[in-house]
């Protein structure tokens, strides 16, 4: 066996740059990157080594290692899991930045590769910089906090540990059900270690899609039910975009006449302007998504884990009968809620399911209906974006602030449907979901399985690194500019031009609202409301451009819209800020959803709410 004497760094970052993926006939790295904050753990043995490589693996340096996991992921989920990209910190603080973003990727059954520097292996110098030393477990480090939040976990304290390890790990990255975050925790010394390789280990290896196909019992069982349906209705989850069904997604619905709801992960699967598409679903839902899911007897959910915002906390499917039909890659997901599970591939699933089918339509009476429910959903729409500037039986009463839909409005309005949209966490989610006009598949890029407050600026950089050549715009309140906007400098730096528009409402609104609605006092939340001595007054747009950025901050919708046109012409990053209302959200849609209101309380308004809530809670959904 010929074999290669390098230390073990030098043997991961050589083996990740001869890993491939085939995209459209393309063979192309896996790898888009490493992203590295060079720290005690990491700089001598794994810098060293991505820097003799850097020609084939490009190194990229972001502000915050949370920042650059975000665009790790962000990347990923833009390619739609097809490529992917690593991150590696020193052993300490800069490893655990990354658990948060760690989580987020587990959640969302997204690929990255967490590469944390550890402590030595051999102990001789215990215990160094950055060591969290556990009394009674001498084999713990601060990397075992990864552990429950990564697919796959390993320690490497020899160096030829690497080859199962890195072998494993691909298995992992690229598996559609197991996907996820993989961390190889490296001991620092080790990585300095030189070790002979088999030279194979570094051969060119292609990583194509695996297309599992629906089992005989369980497709015949889905077309039973199926056949069975007088009021059918299709909740398009993530699944489908990272399967590239959303062509066989179509084809299904107008076929067979069922209409669409899509969750956060799945919107953009069909063009919001298709006749079938009923919009959002759930919690922050469509009005005629929401009544077609309350009285529909099959859900066939595509590619969903069917979380609480989806489901209204599972009070949301209202017939007593109702069945669903849960087609996931993974079987985990497909089997909730007793639903009857369909495990394949999101793609190959909805083409077999079809063919048996046959001429199976759902009933005249159902697709009218929707088609109604579809036209009002679209009139309240055009209605929660419309600007209330100038007059008309809309218009704001004295000099009140705009809602966050009238900004989305100007923003659709700006950049149409063909840009990125970029948002994570606070009110925003909600809001979009309802009313932005996504078009085509993976063009609505929305972090809401954790909703990670601070995705939002970092997670632009990653799309944009994954789509050079189109208009990323990124929507985010005060209150997340606010916990990370370093990767502002970061995408000047790397010439990532973004659009960012800053919604300032003086607080974290959205959560004030929650607040409001389960009968507590506004406290903590808006910056009014918090304890301070002096009420601070952001200027964003000076510390936007202090990072870098173009920026600017706007007096009301009609400067907006003037501002984004000239971002679109803009060289580098521009930032827009504007003041925004923070009681004011759409009020068409939506569903009940499940926050726990305290039994006893000294206030009247939180035992009305609790009344309420244990009336809502009787409408939940209970089964295995």
């Amino acid at each position: 066996m010929t074999t290669i004497r390098l230390t073990m760094a030098q043997a991961l970052t050589r083996f990740l740059a001869a890993q491939k993926t085939e995209i459209d006939g393309e063979v192309v790295p896996i790898f888009g990157g490493v992203w590295a904050i060079f720290g005690h753990g990491n700089v001598a043995g794994l810098g060293e080594a991505l820097h003799q490589i850097r020609d084939e693996l490009p190194t990229f340096r972001a502000h915050n290692e949370q920042g650059m996991a975000h665009a790790a992921i962000a990347y990923a989920k833009a390619n739609f899991r097809r490529r992917m990209m690593a991150v590696t910190t020193s052993i300490g603080p800069g490893a655990l930045n990354v658990v948060t973003a760690a989580a987020l990727a587990h959640v969302n059954r997204l690929p990255m590769l967490i590469l944390p520097g550890d402590v030595f292996a051999s102990r001789r110098p215990d215990p160094v910089l950055q060591q969290v030393e556990d009394f009674g477990d001498g084999t713990v480090s601060a990397n075992d906090c990864f552990r429950p939040v990564s697919r796959y976990y390993d320690r490497l304290t020899r160096p030829e540990q690497l080859v199962p390890a890195l072998t494993r790990a691909m298995q992992v990255l690229t598996d559609p059900a197991d996907c996820g975050p993989v961390t190889l925790s490296l001991c620092q010394d080790v990585q300095a270690e030189a070790y002979d390789y088999p030279e194979t280990f570094f051969a060119e290896r292609v990583w194509r899609s695996r297309r599992v196909r629906p089992s005989e019992d369980e497709l015949a069982e889905a077309v039973r039910a199926l056949r069975g349906a007088a009021r059918p209705l299709i909740v398009a989850g993530g699944g489908v975009l990272y399967s590239g069904a959303t062509q066989a997604l179509t084809a299904f619905a107008e076929k067979h006449g069922i209409p669409v709801a899509e969750t956060q992960a799945g919107k953009s699967s069909l063009p919001h302007d298709h006749a079938l598409n009923l919009g959002a679903i759930g919690v922050t839902g469509s009005s005629a998504s929401n009544a077609l899911a309350e009285e529909a007897d099959v859900i066939l959910a595509v590619g969903s884990r069917l979380q609480d915002f989806t489901t209204g906390s599972w009070a949301l499917f209202k017939d007593e009968q109702v069945r669903i039909i849960g087609l996931n890659v993974q079987p985990f997901d497909a089997g909730k809620h007793s639903a009857l599970p369909l495990v394949a591939d999101a793609r190959a699933g909805l083409g077999e399911l079809s063919l048996e089918l046959g001429s199976y339509a759902a009933p005249a009476d159902w697709q009218a209906r929707a088609a109604r429910e579809r036209d009002g959903w679209l009139a309240a729409v055009a209605d929660a974006t419309a600007s209330r500037e100038t007059g008309g039986a809309g218009e704001r009463a004295g000099n009140s602030l705009p809602s966050d839909g009238e900004v989305i409005g100007a923003v659709q309005r700006a950049f149409g449907s063909t840009a990125t949209l970029v948002c994570a966490s606070g009110g925003l989610p909600g809001e979009l979901h309802k009313l932005w006009q996504a078009g085509a598949p993976g063009s609505y890029h929305l972090e809401y399985g954790f909703s990670t407050m601070g995705y939002e600026i970092a997670g632009g950089v990653g799309v944009k690194m994954a789509k050079p050549n189109e208009e990323v715009v990124v929507m985010v309140g005060d209150g997340s500019y606010l916990m990370m906007n370093s990767e502002i400098a970061t995408s000047v730096m790397l010439g990532l031009k973004l659009t960012i528009v800053v919604l300032d409402n003086r607080g974290f609104g959205c959560i004030n609202r929650l607040q409001m609605a389960t009968g507590g006092a506004n406290f903590n939340n808006l910056l009014e409301h918090t304890r301070h001595v002096t009420l601070p007054d952001i200027d964003f747009a000076r510390h936007a451009e202090a990072l870098g950025a173009i920026a600017r901050k706007v007096g009301g919708i009609g400067e907006l819209e003037a501002a984004l046109g000239e971002a679109k012409g803009n060289d580098r990053t521009t930032v827009v800020v504007i003041d925004t209302d923070p009681l004011i959200t759409t009020e068409a849609g939506g569903h009940w959803w499940d926050v726990a209101v305290p039994e006893v309380s000294v206030r009247p308004e939180v035992n009305r709410a609790r009344s309420a809530y244990e009336t809502a809670v009787q409408r939940q959904r209970l089964v295995n």
